[in-house]
Parts: C-alpha cells; structure tokens; sequence
C-alpha cells in the first residue's frame, strides 16, 4: 500500500456503516466534497431516513447561499443506500461508525476483509478503542486507521487519524489527504487511551471538580471564571452538563483504567454521585444545574462595588495584566507611578499588594513574603479583553487590604469573583495542567506539538493551543505553577512534564 500517499480519488467510492448522527455526518461531508457515498446500516428504514436528511440540509444550505442549487442536487445524488456489506464490494475506503464495542467492531471489519479488495482502506471513528485491538484480527491489519470525527461532524474541523501498531503510514497518509478534500483539520496521533482530544481535556474538568470539592466557588463562578477571564466558550460544568455525566464520567474512567490508574486522570466522587442519582446534566434536566422551562440561569457570584476606590496605585513592570490596568485607568483621576517589575509583584495599593498566581495559595504566599496583605488574581487569556477577573486574599490580608484592591480592578472595569484560597486558582491551574498534559502527548511521541495545540482548538473549541498558551505565558512559569501545586498536595498527579523541564531549561518554547 506504499502508492496511497496522496487523497483518495473522487472517482472512488467511499463507504459509511453506520447512519446515526456520527454516520450520517461523515456520509454528508464526504458527499459534499465530490465523492459518491454508499451508507449501510443493519436498520434499512435508519439508512433511508439519514439520506432524506442529509438532502434536506443540502438544500437548507443551499437556501442559505452556503453551496449552490445545482451543487446541493449533486451531492444529494451522490448519496446511494446499501442493502448489506456485501453491497460495500467496491469501495475504495470504508468508514466505521457504529456502537462503541470493540467485539462489534472486530466482527464488522472481519466481514468486510472477504468483501472488498486487498487496497480497500479501513478507518474506524471510535472516540475510545484501540485501533490496534480492532485491527489485530484482520488479515491485512496495516489497511486499518482510525478516522475520529467530531459531533456534529459537518460543523466541526478536527478530525484525529490515528495509527495503530500495525497501521500502514502511507494509509494514515491517505486518510488525512482525504480528511483535508473533505474540509476538514486532520492531525495525526498514534493509538493511545484519549488519543489527543479525549485525553488532553481531562484536567479542563478534574481541575474545577476538584475546585469544587474544595470549596473554591460553586459552579456557575467558576463557569463563569473560565468563560469570561479564561476565554473558554464554555465553563467546564456547564460543558459536563452538556455532554451528560454518564458519557463524561465513563471516557474519564476509561482513560484512568487506560493509564494503569494514573492519578492525573483521577474521576471524581462529585461526578459519581450525580451519575448515581441519575442527574446526567440537561438530557435529564439535572446536572450541577437545572433545565427546563422557566428554570433562571445560575447567576455568578460577582463582588459588590466597593465604597471608595485608591487614589495612589504602584504599577510594577510591563507584564500583560499591568499594562491592560494602565489602558484601563486613564480616564480616571488616579495618581499613578510605574516601576521596575520585582519579585512578580504586579501592582500596590497602601499596604495592599497583588500578585499574579504561581501555584502557591495565597495564605502561603503571604508567609512566604513575610507580607500579610497579600492578595493573588488569577490568569487570564486577554486581560484588555476581559470582563471578568478572580482575585483570592490570603487568610492574613486585612478587608481593608483587600477592599483596596478589589476597587481598583472594579475601577478598571472588571466584574470580579473571588475565589477561596486553593492553590493555583481557577485559570492558571487548568491552563497549566492543559499544558502539561499535552507536552506529555508530545514527549511520548502520540503527536506533535503543532497538532496537539490544533486539536484542543478544532476539536473541543479551546480559544488558544495549550502549548502556545504557555509559551506565551512563559515555560518557566507554568513549571513553577506546577511544582507549587505538587508541593501543595503531596500528589503525583501534578508532576511536571519532562518535556516542559527540558524546554525550561533550554529556553527553547514549543512554538519556534
């Protein structure tokens, strides 16, 4: 198979089995792209109910300027029903998108194998399963890649190709040949637990579960926390929500069995219980929040404007949060002083002092500094751009300290959460711990640097790679962030990526 190096032809046939949503979805891009699409499904009624559905969201988006009334015609016409697998004889690649089992699976590709030619592809869209376990019965293992789409799949740009032990790389070159005819953003990655998508994201939600735990802020702050100051599109509960915690807890659990119980992969007790009582998130009307008609919103819990703002603050150097602050207080008849940046100090109001989150809690912070007022805000993506900002006081800080502070940001414009004092706070722990793990995906060899940060963003929306993200932040920050949060929990789970200690010490970043 060393010749299928370039995309499949559009004079080729491409097969789907499977007509659910992921099924259906694939059929529709591939058709959209030129190639004539033969869908199976063991159900014949669900085959010609996808392709009625796929014709009609043709025509909706020909109705909407997106593709022409001929082209939409075409495409449609492109689609064909097939009455068995024995129907699927002469395509060129068939995609797999049936139930999550690997038996299933194994048994359907087996079938195929005495059905198709010898250079018939094979891609499964399992979001889970070792593409080495399905293929290692087949006669020709190394015509077999996975193909893992994103829901919905016409809307979503990721697609992971995934290579198992036996997979032929001129067969994976194929596919993501494919995947970009199809309009899609393929990356490659080797057969491992989560590939990137579905592992790289577990600290988005283990990190606020364990916030959670600990008290830091109820759901909807911390939310709110991640969407307005992180840049997140959606905060992780209401995102657990979304997916149902049945779907989120499960692929946890299988990613922690996966890593022989790795305890950065730790599932939580909070998300078990609402799977036990059946609170699977808006599926059920229940999750961390309520759904349902007339059901408010969760409102986040935002600080009070304080009573009298500074007059005098101290700005120390140049960082991105000191210098949104400058922009931000020039309308207001505040006396300002710069200074050279020391000991991340970021600014000073009195005796009130405010530092950017290094991993320690602030209460440490403040013992560490021999300085009681001490108050730490967390990260954010863009602070001229955010609306929000978390701020947490060490357990010394006096109200005053801190009331001092919480009105000059409110001065500058930002709605600001606090935090109890947990290690890391909000943003900064998740980002860091995105990172990391991502730098592990890519120190392992899984993928590289480039398609690990193109994943989260295409896959799962992240409003910037988390490998760029540090980077920007700076390597040698996020290692601190984590050795403090090791520190802090005595715990293996936040242990520092080789990778990101190597590039911290070589002061080489992961983007060139």
């Amino acid at each position: 198979m060393s010749d299928q190096s370039k995309a499949l032809p559009l004079s080729r046939t491409v097969a789907v089995i499977g007509s659910g949503a992921m099924g259906a979805g694939i059929a529709q891009v591939a058709a959209a792209a030129g190639y004539t699409v033969q869908l199976f499904d063991t159900r014949a009624e669900a085959v010609t109910q996808a392709i009625a559905g796929i014709a009609a969201m043709f025509d909706k988006l020909a109705a909407k300027g997106r593709m022409t009334a001929d082209q939409a015609r075409q495409a449609s016409a492109r689609l064909h029903p097939a009455s068995s697998l024995a129907a699927l004889a002469e395509a060129a690649l068939v995609v797999e998108a049936i139930v999550e089992n690997l038996d299933v699976k194994r048994k359907v590709f087996a079938e195929l194998e005495g059905l198709v030619a010898d250079d018939c592809i094979f891609a499964s869209n399992t979001s889970s399963i070792s593409i080495t376990s399905i293929g290692a019965g087949l006669r020709l293992p190394q015509r077999l890649v996975g193909m893992h789409f994103f829901n919905p799949v016409p809307l979503m740009a990721l697609v992971e190709v995934i290579s198992g032990l036996a997979s032929d790389a001129a067969v994976a070159a194929c596919v993501y040949d494919t995947a970009l005819v199809w309009g899609k953003n393929p990356v490659h990655t080797k057969s491992t637990p989560g590939f990137i998508v579905n592992r790289v994201a577990r600290p988005y939600y283990a990190e606020a579960l364990r916030l959670l735990n600990e008290q830091a802020a109820d759901p909807a702050t911390i939310d709110a926390i991640l969407r307005e100051s992180g840049g997140f599109r959606m905060g992780p509960f209401e995102l657990m929500d979304l997916i149902g915690h049945d779907v989120n807890f499960a692929v946890t659990q299988s990613v922690f069995q996966a890593y022989f119980t790795d305890p950065r992969f730790t599932p939580s007790l909070i998300q078990q219980e609402l799977v036990n009582a059946g609170f699977l998130g808006r599926k059920s009307a229940r999750g961390f929040y309520h759904y349902g008609d007339n059901v408010a919103a969760p409102l986040a819990l935002t600080e009070t404007p304080a009573v009298l703002a500074p007059q005098v603050v101290q700005l120390f150097g140049a960082g991105p949060l000191v210098s949104a602050l400058s922009a931000r207080l020039e309308h207001l008849s505040l006396e300002r002083h710069m200074a050279p940046g020391a000991d991340q100090l970021l600014l000073q109001c009195g005796n009130a002092r405010l530092y950017l989150t290094d991993g320690r809690s602030a209460t440490q912070r403040a013992s560490d500094n021999a300085h009681a007022d001490t108050i730490l805000i967390d990260l954010a993506l863009d602070y001229s751009l955010a609306t929000r900002v978390a701020l947490t006081p060490a357990d010394q800080c006096s109200s005053a300290a801190y009331a001092q502070i919480l009105a000059l940001l409110q001065a500058a414009g930002y709605a600001v959460s606090r935090l109890d004092d947990v290690p890391g706070m909000a943003v900064m722990r998740t980002v860091a711990m995105l990172a990391n793990e991502a730098a592990d995906t890519v120190n392992q060899g899984v993928c590289s640097a480039a398609d690990a940060d193109m994943a989260m963003q295409k896959g799962v929306n992240y409003p910037r790679g988390p490998l760029a993200w540090a980077d920007a932040i700076g390597l040698p920050v996020i290692a601190d962030v984590l050795a403090h949060l090791a520190a802090a929990y005595g715990e293996d789970r936040y242990r520092v990526s080789p990778l990101i200690l190597r590039k911290t010490a070589s002061g080489v970043p992961f983007h060139v």
